[in-house]
């Protein structure tokens, strides 16, 4: 596997960042079976950082920072809708908040890595 890596974090990054992505198009758009939320909101800020957020993880731009601003609304998601039907994740439906979170903390420690934009830009 280790010949691989840098593969499969290529494939790990743009996944989580595609499926982030859609979160955001469901609450700003109200496609993929979502309901459209008023951009002057809460849950419109988090649309934003989930678009705009999971766009730029995907692509590799500013990695750490889109993947910062994902944690931040993640641990919202967590005490504002989940935690109110109890602490335990599978009982509150709140896994996926917490898996993204996860993902999130690994994408901070790596950063964008190889076929990234930040690497055509910053690349050291």
């Amino acid at each position: 596997m280790t010949n691989y890596k840098d593969y499969s974090y290529f494939l790990f990054r743009v996944l989580v960042g595609l499926l982030f992505l859609q979160h955001g198009a469901q609450k700003l758009f109200g496609v993929l079976g979502g309901t459209k939320v008023q951009l002057v909101s809460l849950f419109g800020l988090a649309g934003i950082i989930e678009l705009f957020g999971g766009l730029m993880i995907a692509l590799g731009l500013l990695t750490r920072l889109a993947a910062l601003f994902g944690i931040a609304d993640m641990v919202g998601a967590w005490f504002i809708v989940h935690v109110s039907q109890g602490w335990i994740p599978i009982l509150n439906k709140g896994e996926l908040p917490l898996l993204f979170l996860a993902c999130f903390l690994i994408l901070i420690a790596y950063g964008p890595r190889k076929w990234s934009v930040d690497n055509l830009f910053f690349n050291k």
